[in-house]
């Protein structure tokens, strides 16, 4: 079977396997599990093997025109190079690993046919992305992805919660979508073509006319479809959702096509150098401001989204320097690492019982409870906080090498700005990513929240999927070595300056974040944990920040101290309550574009209701109103149509006489 061959059935499997489950769904029930895993399965094993055979050299390219247009043809086409090879992989382990996973975790949820025919056609649209050599099939992919998200995030749809974040999802990325397509038209119009392999050898000849408009364009789909500033506040709402489909959707899929978007067409945005340094700029608010969001979460799946914003910022941060070598790195590096925790914070959330219990406040110690997502969350923890040897520490130094390498001027790839941004930025966010992790995992292993019930062990199909993906989370990053084949030839060996830089500051970061909790665990300890939650006025949220830092009573003769206690609070001190809700951003989006488009809707009512209505049942009224009339001297009665006959003939005798005396 040719290499052609093996990949266009990488896409079709999860997708037949979507349809047939549908399909079976409710006739079949017994078939639902099986179609939902090993159409899967399958197709990671054919993306494996496609991998190995592209094996890191040239580029698999193969094309068949789809239907005459006219004009710009449009053809399902392949190009497969090394990136795409191997995100195809990093897709279908994790998006198998997540069907597995849900197997144990909504067995007993109704809805689990439709809801593992979805996960498939996620797969299936987000390979069909990677694997795409033409940009109209890519934006098909890119569209059911869109579509996929608003179901799965929506599939608790009996909460408001759930409703309200997967209508926000779509609306947020389509608002992206709809520059991201006219960007595509006018990149297909200037090349002549959509396929990616000629709208490269466009922009390499100079033939892209407004290279920095049709970037900008490009750039606001990825922003919205990557949970990029300023389009990024749809990712942590949609939580709302099961977690394996957040899993799915921050390690492998939807957030993941932007990424791979700018990365396969990055010579387009090369061509700009104001695109490339408004991409290190968006990078930059994105790294930061996630990473201060994310210290100030209680919910532990919130959390984890600001993360994955925060990370994304450092693939797009990479990108912006021109190195799409170091972005993709940490892409594939971040992909296991992210869905482990994601996995992991689902097997807690099952062991407490419901998704309402995924705050942090109210888990107590919960290392003997969940001892497998103990360890593994530990391993992914440390990844994600870049310490060696773990594989986030060499993707991320990957980034910051790649950043320092722009910075100090030894490449004319990207503007030296750009590099100082994502380098600095970088740097600071090194601090808090370590911080918030090392956060994280003591609230939930060693926090001091209420007994939750105990529902017993997680099923082996959970527990054994954190160990699979444990591996990677562990050893990828030591296979620097044999990738620069599958990166264009760029080394991936860490560079000694930001190495030490880097886990110097997320060492400190975490340290920091220990001597906070073991400070605030002390003041918490002083007061019986039952005071605080017994307090009528407690659980209202009314104590700030101020009141933990000055040990004062708050509540008259009650020492109000937290419980449990949060670091988080006395390392952000004011700035906690903003970081909290977002830096206000969804309050800023519903002054500036919910309340205007309500009051023109609520306008547009007004005038069709009060003014043309009035209009039309004005034209209506006359009508009527002549016609009664008419109706009424239609009675039937001879004697008055007799009577009104005599009384007209008088009347019309008068008025002759009347006309010819001259009166």
């Amino acid at each position: 079977m040719t290499t052609t061959t093996l990949a266009v059935l990488v896409p079709l499997l999860p997708f037949l396997g979507a349809a047939a489950g549908l399909l079976l769904g409710r006739t079949a029930p017994g078939f639902v599990r099986p179609l939902a895993v090993l159409p899967t399965l399958a197709s990671l094993v054919l993306a494996v093997l496609v991998a190995a055979r592209q094996g890191g050299g040239t580029a698999i390219d193969s094309a068949t025109e789809l239907t005459p247009t006219g004009s710009v043809p449009i053809e399902l086409a392949l190009h497969i190079d090394g990136f795409a090879a191997l995100v195809a992989v990093l897709a279908g382990v994790v998006a198998t690993c997540v069907q597995i996973y849900s197997t144990g975790y909504l067995r007993d949820d109704p809805r689990y046919p439709s809801y593992s025919a979805l996960v498939s056609l996620f797969t299936s649209a987000m390979l069909l992305v990677v694997y795409s050599g033409d940009l109209i099939v890519l934006l098909v992919g890119w569209e059911v992805m869109g579509i996929c998200s608003y179901f799965l995030v929506g599939h608790y749809w009996e909460t408001p919660e759930a409703r309200a974040a997967s209508i926000k999802a779509f609306l947020v990325t389509k608002l992206g979508d709809v520059p991201f397509l006219i960007g595509l038209f006018a990149l297909g119009t200037d090349a002549g073509s959509f396929r990616i392999t000629r709208v490269l050898g466009t922009v390499a000849s100079g033939g892209l006319h407004h290279p920095t408009l049709v970037a900008l364009l490009l750039l606001a789909g990825v922003a919205g479809k990557s949970a990029q500033f300023p389009l990024h506040t749809w990712l942590p709402d949609a939580m709302a959702g099961p977690t394996p489909v957040s899993a799915l959707i921050h390690a492998a899929t939807m957030v993941a096509a932007g990424v791979y978007f700018i990365a396969r067409l990055l010579p387009v945005f090369e061509a700009s150098s104001a695109a490339m340094v408004v991409l290190a700029m968006m990078a930059a608010v994105t790294m930061a401001g996630s990473a201060l969001a994310a210290l100030a979460q209680d919910d532990i799946k919130r959390v984890l989204a600001y993360s994955t914003i925060g990370q994304l910022g450092y693939m797009t941060g990479a990108l912006a320097v021109g190195d799409r070598g170091a972005a993709v790195f940490h892409l594939l590096s971040h992909g296991a690492f992210k869905a482990l925790l994601f996995l992991a914070a689902g097997v807690i959330i099952h062991a407490a019982g419901t998704n309402s219990l995924a705050a942090m406040s109210r888990m107590k110690d919960l290392r003997a409870r969940v001892p497998d997502a103990y360890w593994t969350m530990t391993v992914a923890l440390l990844s994600l906080a870049a310490i060696p040897p773990f594989a986030g520490f060499f993707s991320k130094e990957s980034v910051l090498g790649a950043a320092e390498h722009v910075a100090t001027g030894h490449t004319e790839h990207a503007p030296g700005a750009a590099g100082w941004i994502v380098l600095v930025t970088g740097l600071v966010t090194a601090v808090l990513t370590a911080a918030y992790a090392t956060r994280l995992w003591l609230l939930v292993f060693r926090g001091h929240g209420p007994e939750a019930p105990d529902h017993g062990k997680q099923p082996l199909t959970m527990n054994a999927v954190l160990w699979v993906l444990c591996v990677p989370s562990l050893a990828f990053g030591l296979a620097y070595g044999v990738l620069p084949g599958w990166f264009d030839g760029r080394s991936l060996t860490p560079a000694l300056t930001t190495s030490v830089l880097g886990t110097g500051l997320a060492l400190v970061g975490g340290l920091v974040t220990y001597g906070a909790w073991r400070h605030t665990t002390a003041l918490a300890t002083r007061v019986p944990l039952g005071a605080v939650a017994a307090h009528p006025e407690a659980d209202a949220g009314l104590v700030e920040a101020e009141a933990i830092a000055s040990h004062t009573p708050v509540y008259g003769d009650v020492a109000y101290a937290p419980d449990p206690a949060d670091p988080g609070r006395l390392l952000l001190g004011p700035l906690h309550r903003h970081a909290a809700v977002g830096f206000h951003l969804d309050a800023v989006y519903d002054a500036l574009f919910v309340r205007p488009v309500r009051a023109g809707a609520s306008l547009v009512r007004f005038l069709d209701r009060e003014v043309v209505e009035t209009y039309v049942r004005g034209a209506g009224a006359l009508p009527r109103l002549l016609g009664a009339a008419v109706r009424r001297a239609q009675t039937g009665n001879v004697q008055t149509y007799v009577s009104a006959l005599l009384a007209g003939t008088v009347l019309l005798a008068v008025a002759a006489l009347l006309v010819a005396t001259g009166v």
